[in-house]
């Protein structure tokens, strides 16, 4: 199983990207995928996840109105659409899987760096 990141890069406040992650390896209908990032000299945390089909998505507080998850079944790949981004952002985010009934997630990616300047 692979979860590949791409999409980070080094952006100015307000600006806005798309991360994208793209899934291998597994049958990507089962699973629901989560977004998560860890800032330095922090604890990684949830940035929001989406249902197996699409249908439900979930934000922490911190990213509500601003950024959206969305997934491509048909690609295989998950997105995650940050918009009005701050400082307080950068991060490197991760894509993680979980399958369907499961708490934990399963498979994580490796991580694409995003940094927001002031």
């Amino acid at each position: 199983v692979q979860l590949q990141a791409s999409g980070g890069g080094l952006v100015q406040a307000g600006a806005s990207l798309r991360l994208s992650c793209a899934a291998s390896g597994l049958t990507f209908t089962n699973y629901a995928f989560g977004w998560h990032r860890q800032a330095p000299g922090k604890e990684r945390e949830s940035v929001g996840a989406i249902s197996q089909d699409g249908g439900n998505t979930y934000y922490s507080d911190s990213v509500k109105g601003r950024f959206a998850i969305s997934r491509d079944n048909a690609k295989n790949t998950v997105y995650l659409q940050m918009n009005s981004l701050k400082p307080e952002d950068t991060a490197v985010y991760y894509c993680a899987a979980v399958i369907a009934g499961s708490y934990e997630y399963s498979y994580w990616g490796q991580g694409t760096l995003v940094t927001v300047s002031s």
